[in-house]
């Protein structure tokens, strides 16, 4: 966790330096900040204009705790704050570390987690003013970011929360599910507004929440000098096909002949997707049925690569060889399941 910590007195000084003691990050990934006047040892000083020097520390923190009034720490972020499913976690303490207030991003940023950690820490009282944690019922998008879900439909999520304060709202999912359902949602696939948990585009709610875990891996194959249009024609027509939300992806893979196929690694770093490479020997160890190909064996050393490739670290293909216009793609899919709580 990359941590940025603020003070403003002498006495914030020494509390933050149990701030940063409490949350144990890494000493190249805590920063700690305080006015001119108390700054030195672990202190860099706070330049002015105070939002302004905040901007770069917003933009790279996963967490922002500020060891004083509430009031510097909005006014020194509120230039900088865009989108709940990006901006860092931001908390407020007040200079005798007896209350923890997070103040931005509780939930997907992790703020509310934080401030119960650091509270435990501290000895102090943590003041959480989200509905759905005062209240007890299911926070769907805290949730869903401590699981590694995407979270497809931000509006929908409010819609979720909202519903979820007055009923219980179904919840529908392609997975396992280890527990209990969470207080605020019942089993379902029917509903004006619900949660459905599924790699694939699905839709059973009027408002659906689609919570998208990455667990597919996608194996690939092409021809020599394949351009990245025709790479992307290719997974595009099998993720439509197969109606795969794209942030089901977790990796690509293909064999190490490909390794400097210029096509395939522009698609893959266009779609963020770390893509590994594997020998023929490393491939044709792995068991299975898989789709041969003798051309494939011939050139390769090995009866198939897309599936092969797709298989590598996952448990189950979910879609066998495709091949279009001299591309080869597979899908296959690590187990999962759905963990209440989370």
């Amino acid at each position: 966790m990359r941590l940025v910590i603020f003070a403003y007195s002498r006495q914030g000084c020494e509390t933050a330096l149990r701030v940063k003691g409490a949350l144990r990050a890494p000493a190249d990934e805590c920063r700690c900040y305080a006015s001119e006047k108390y700054a030195g040892g672990e202190f860099e000083p706070i330049l002015s204009p105070c939002s302004r020097f905040t901007g770069p520390l917003f933009a790279w923190a996963d967490a922002l705790v500020f060891v004083g009034a509430v009031g510097i720490a909005v006014r020194s972020i509120a230039p900088y704050v865009r989108d709940k499913r990006t901006d860092p976690a931001v908390l407020g303490v007040d200079e005798l570390g007896k209350f923890v207030i997070p103040l931005l991003s509780g939930h997907i940023g992790g703020a509310n987690a934080l401030a119960e950690q650091l509270a435990g820490a501290l000895g102090a009282i943590p003041v959480v003013t989200t509905a759905t944690d005062i209240n007890g019922r299911f926070s769907v998008d805290a949730w869903a970011a401590r699981q590694g879900l995407a979270i497809t439909n931000m509006h929908a999520a409010k819609e979720v929360s909202a519903a979820i304060l007055e009923r219980n709202v179904p919840l529908c999912c392609d997975f396992p599910i280890a527990g209990e359902l969470p207080p605020g949602t019942e089993p379902g696939e029917l509903g004006d507004v619900g949660i459905c948990i599924s790699w694939r585009k699905r839709k059973p709610f009027a408002e659906t929440l689609l919570l998208v875990p990455p667990v597919l891996h996608l194996g690939l194959g092409c021809r020599r000098g394949a351009p990245v249009e025709r790479i992307r024609q290719a997974v595009e027509q099998v993720m439509t096909g197969h109606k795969i939300h794209p942030k089901a992806v977790k990796c690509a893979a293909s064999i190490d002949l490909k390794r400097d196929e210029e096509g395939l690694l522009a698609y893959c770093a266009e779609r963020g997707w770390p893509v590994s490479f594997y020998s023929a020997d490393q491939l044709a160890a792995l068991e299975g049925d898989f789709t041969p190909s003798e051309r494939v064996l011939r050139v390769t050393g090995v009866d198939n690569v897309c599936e092969r490739a797709a298989m590598v670290g996952a448990d189950r293909l979910v879609v066998r060889k495709t091949a279009n216009n001299g591309v080869t793609v597979a899908l296959a899919e690590e187990r999962w399941e759905a963990r209440f709580p989370g």
